[in-house]
């Protein structure tokens, strides 16, 4: 039996794989973006988020990469996959089972012929039985399907790395947008004081008969209109502080703040983008992953037109009595091989094969699309970036402009040139201006964000560090393996 099994593992190993082996796709890529690549690297590699140099950032992160509860589920699939691997791979290696019975039996004695004396009535059976079952792999159809299970896999662990990357942008976004309303409050409550100032003062006048009634009521209605957005800021800063919770792993409640937006650092924008830095993302390596296991499902399906060899052995031992059961005469044990293939199956099989082939088309372009995508992320985020430096520095001068214009129509009311109503009209285009103008500040940090998010890269490597996926007793799954 030795023998003979040595034979065939050693036509196991000689036989070939059926279907196509996987090669990368030629992918027409720019070598760069605009900037020198190795800054873009040297960038791409580091803790990005802690050059804001803000601690309650830095702090609220590390929190979500801890108890963010997606990141949770995305490691717990990779752990599905790798039990589905260990599963597919399995009839790799010979399958041991063994199986024992104990019995009793009494046979009817009626309208029977009489039984020997030499068969006891009832009598007993035990009987205990080891044996092993394999596959041989002659055509590769069990490892095309562990190659594709190592793929997805893989791909699931990419995912997870996605997941990560998201998570940091969208806290590092939300986080931007909380202190971009925080300034649109503190510049709607300080206009609201102002504004509340010039009501008293004009009340007074009316009173002692220096302004009309008409006056009050122009001074009052501005001062009414900035106390309606307040409300709105304070409801928009809650739902982001909410938003921020979930994404720590909290439930809803208020998120402590570090910096102002003016006082935050500006990272430098990662220079030079090459397109090898996309090659790190998440979602590109995903999709090819995905792409290997369906190019690994076509020699699946087209090794089932070859035949199945398998190998079936067994030993045990077998008596009537327990006392004998391990006696040498109670020995039995049995092999055989067996060959099993089909001849007509109405298209079972060519459809499979038909599916793994389309599968591995779309596929195909699903990976060429990611690739895509990326490149117009990045240009997309370079662009946004740029407008945006130069839509904050138009906007600075449009409220430098606002402030100006306010201040001349005072004063030409104030000396009697000019009606109320031109300083209010000033005032009213002051406000939405300056509110504006600390929208844009957010959106420039959140652009930096974007822009980092599209390049993905090493700077995954270093968060997914922080995370607390791996398991208290057997530790995180080498995917490597």
């Amino acid at each position: 039996m030795r023998r003979l099994s040595l034979i065939f593992y050693t036509l196991m190993l000689a036989g070939c794989m059926v279907g196509p082996n996987y090669s990368r796709p030629d992918i027409d890529s720019p070598e760069t973006y605009r900037y020198e690549a190795k800054e873009a690297r040297n960038t791409a590699n580091t803790l990005w988020w802690e050059q804001f140099q803000d601690p309650a950032l830095n702090a609220l992160i590390s929190e979500a990469l801890k108890n963010n509860k997606d990141v949770k589920i995305a490691a717990a699939n990779v752990e599905q996959a790798a039990g589905v691997l260990t599963q597919v791979r399995s009839p790799l290696f010979p399958q041991v089972i063994y199986n024992g019975s104990a019995t009793r039996e009494h046979i009817s004695e009626v309208n029977t012929t009489a039984l020997p004396v030499s068969i006891p009535n009832p009598r007993d059976a035990f009987q205990i039985l080891g044996g092993a079952t394999w596959e041989i792999d002659l055509w590769g159809r069990i490892r095309r399907l562990s190659e594709a299970a190592r793929a997805t896999l893989l791909a699931t662990d990419e995912a997870r790395r996605g997941t990560i990357l998201s998570l940091v942008a969208l806290v590092a976004a939300n986080y931007f947008q909380l202190c971009g309303l925080d300034d649109q409050l503190a510049i709607a409550r300080q206009n609201l004081a102002s504004y509340g100032k010039s009501v008293r003062i004009f009340e007074l006048q009316f009173k002692y008969g220096q302004v009309s009634r008409m006056t009050v009521e122009q001074a009052r209605t501005r001062y009414e209109t900035a106390a309606t957005t307040i409300p709105q800021i304070e409801a928009q800063i809650v739902q982001t502080e909410n938003a921020l919770s979930v994404l720590l792993g909290r439930n809803p409640g208020p998120i402590l703040r570090g910096l102002s937006l003016s006082e935050l650092g500006r990272p430098a924008v990662p220079a030079g983008l090459p397109s090898q830095l996309l090659e790190n993302r998440p979602d590109i390596l995903q999709a090819e992953q995905n792409l290997i296991a369906a190019n690994a499902q076509i020699g699946a399906a087209r090794a089932l037109y070859f035949p199945t060899i398998s190998l079936t052995g067994g030993y045990g031992q077998a008596s009537t009595h327990l006392s004998d059961l391990f006696k040498g005469s109670a020995r039995m044990w049995n092999y055989s091989g067996s060959i099993t293939g089909p001849i007509f199956t109405a298209g079972a099989i060519s459809g499979q094969v038909k599916q793994a082939e389309a599968a591995q088309k779309a596929a195909l372009h699903a990976y060429e699309l990611s690739i895509q995508s990326a490149f117009a992320d990045v240009e997309n985020a370079l662009s946004t970036h740029t407008k945006i430096i130069e839509q904050l520095e138009a906007q600075k001068r449009l409220v430098d402009a606002f402030r100006e214009y306010t201040r001349f129509a005072q004063l030409q009311y104030e000396g009697g040139y000019a009606p109320y109503s031109t300083v209010l009209q000033a005032q009213e285009q002051l406000l939405p201006a300056e509110l504006n103008y600390a929208l844009y500040r957010a959106s420039l940090f959140t652009s930096l964000v974007d822009i980092y998010k599209a390049v993905g890269g090493g700077w995954v490597t270093e968060a997914d560090k922080l995370t607390e996926t791996q398991d208290e007793k057997g530790g995180r799954t080498n995917n490597n393996e």
